[in-house]
């Protein structure tokens, strides 16, 4: 277990805004020495360390990679893609935990209660005797437990705020470096906006409520709804893509967007896009900005299952219509996109325990995270993508709830898969899709076609993908019923789409995080118990849809008059 090294003051949200500014230019000239040069790193002013095109560029950059990716993650992993992605990864079922970590990867991802037989309920039946909502979230929402790494809400909120505010300086001093052209500006503006509209989207996606920060290192107390936050995450989003079309000189585009994006980055998927990729994943993501807040339930095999106590209300039929036309104006084959690599040294995110994935890739006896047996369940029998899972370790026998595994993520990238690699531990051997992709976008265009009445259609893409990703099995009759193609549905974006920090939000727009006594539940699954393999056990999550705003910024900030509510009111 990794440990948080010299951060000495955790502060977080509006009051820590300053303290990220002063950090992001520090973190950049450790991260890019060559190209920016602070000189005086107790007084990071613009005129005096920023003024070049190099100079603009490295600090946009790590805004981003650095400050939102990286800043403050070092509890367990080393990133943003280990830590908050990993609560999102046990929630969604794509991994469990192991014994004897902290950071509630023990705890968070544990259901209320499930029924591994539900023909033997007396027999099979597993209760938690601290339940997520109040035993794990509020239990430990405080800054105490903050300080010993075990409040899980708080880090997704500093890196996407501290990305925020990063922007936010980026886009008040870049106009002013005389040396770039009106196209380079434009160009470091779109990304500035883009980044802040994906920061929204997460914080809007995750938290009950939040804060529109406008300008930098400031103070605001006036916390919005997350509908509110995911409308700001649109209004960036289409601010980046006006600022894009508005682009004459692609060769000054390229020139900048190539200084932007981290070089070991730019290979595979990766490299910089082109202003019409950049407005494809943009599309792609305002469609995702819809179906993740939305919910599609498809309860024990039903759509007509309705969600009580829910934060979100059902998606509509304009919903569904709007989803189809940013989806077909979404990320292609082929397109770049934004991902990350690990690199031998001077990495954003290590190698070897930068991802979840990375974390998981070796023995399920010694990993922290673990395989779920849902996950492996996803892929079908012959599918060539199980190649990255192994069951040579033999059984990984954890406490009496769902993380008991027969797999472990193989090391794909030193295997040399020749189907997507899910676990690596190997320099740059996983390629980490940070935003939207071309699978997530089919799939997204594919539920959509389904559930408005084009079955045929909707098939079609999962077999696509499926086809995309060297599955290797046999195509999906088109001429299934709605039902049939759901399953599959939800099988194929647990497959295609593990470990990319959506697991979770499917789960969720579903309803099966949600109670079983409020209309939830996750029905027909594969879960071991008692050193017994059940696959048609009854799982009751009851796990909170949207988090409370974490306890070190409403204690620091206090709400103002007419905010709104900063706990979860349905929990």
């Amino acid at each position: 277990m990794k440990r948080l090294i010299n951060f000495k003051q955790r502060t977080t949200g509006s009051y820590s805004l300053y303290i990220l500014a002063v950090a992001a230019i520090m973190l950049v000239s450790s991260a890019c020495s060559k190209q920016l040069d602070v000189k005086d790193p107790n007084d990071p002013t613009f005129a005096g360390n920023v003024n070049t095109e190099g100079g603009i560029a490295a600090y946009a950059q790590g805004s981003v990679y650095w400050n939102g990716f990286s800043y403050g993650d070092g509890w367990l992993g080393d990133s943003y893609f280990s830590l908050p992605w990993g609560y999102r990864e046990l929630m969604g079922d794509v991994v469990g935990g192991g014994q004897g970590s902290n950071n509630q990867t023990t705890t968070m991802g544990v259901p209320d209660s499930f029924v591994a037989d539900p023909a033997n309920p007396s027999t099979t039946t597993f209760t938690n005797t601290s339940p997520q909502a109040t035993g794990i979230i509020r239990g430990f929402n405080d800054p105490a437990s903050t300080a010993n790494g075990n409040n899980a809400l708080y880090y997704e909120w500093t890196n996407m705020y501290a990305m925020i505010n990063g922007c936010n300086i980026a886009l008040e001093n870049v106009a002013s470096i005389a040396s770039l052209s009106a196209d380079k500006v434009k160009t470091v503006q779109a990304w500035a906006y883009f980044w802040k509209g994906y920061a929204y989207a997460q914080l809007g996606s995750m938290y009950y409520a939040g804060l529109i920060e406008d300008k930098s290192s400031t103070i605001v107390n006036k916390y919005v709804d997350h509908n509110a936050i995911i409308a700001e995450s649109d209004k960036q989003l289409k601010l980046a893509q006006t600022t894009l079309s508005a682009i004459s000189n692609q060769g000054d585009y390229t020139a900048m967007i190539s200084q932007l994006i981290p070089q070991q980055n730019q290979t595979g998927l990766g490299k910089a896009p082109s202003t019409a990729q950049f407005i494809k994943s943009i599309n792609t993501l305002l469609a995702r900005n819809i179906l993740v807040n939305r919910l599609a339930p498809f309860v024990n095999g039903s759509t007509s299952a309705t969600i009580a106590k829910a934060s979100i209300p059902a998606a509509s039929a304009a919903d569904w219509a709007q989803i189809i036309t940013y989806a077909n104006a979404g990320i292609g084959q082929g397109d770049y996109v934004f991902t990350g690599r690990s690199s031998g040294t001077n990495s954003f995110f290590s190698a070897t325990a930068g991802t979840v994935a990375s974390i998981a890739a070796a023995s399920n006896q010694n990993t922290t995270y673990k395989v779920s047996e849902r996950l492996v369940a996803n892929f079908g029998t012959g599918d060539a993508r199980l190649a990255n899972f192994s069951t040579a370790d033999g059984i990984f026998y954890g406490d009496a709830n769902t993380n008991t595994t027969r797999y472990s993520l193989v090391d794909g990238a030193a295997k040399g898969l020749t189907v997507p690699v899910l676990g690596s531990k190997q320099p740059g051997g996983i390629e980490v899709y940070i935003g939207p992709s071309y699978e997530e976008n089919a799939l997204m265009l594919a539920e959509a076609k389904i559930r408005t009445g084009d079955v045929a259609g909707g098939v079609t893409l999962i077999n696509t993908v499926r086809a995309y990703q060297k599955a290797g099995v046999a195509a999906l009759a088109t001429t299934i019923s709605a039902t049939q193609a759901l399953t599959e549905l939800t099988k194929e974006r647990g497959a295609a789409l593990a470990f990319r920090g959506l697991s979770w939000f499917d789960a969720r727009r579903w309803g099966w995080t949600y109670s079983i006594a409020n209309g939830g539940g996750r029905y027909g699954a594969t879960l071991i118990y008692n050193k017994v393999v059940y696959t048609n056990a009854n799982i009751n999550y009851n796990f909170m849809d949207y988090w409370d705003v974490p306890g070190d910024e409403t204690g620091k900030n206090a709400p103002a008059a007419g905010s709104a509510a900063v706990k979860n009111p349905n929990w």
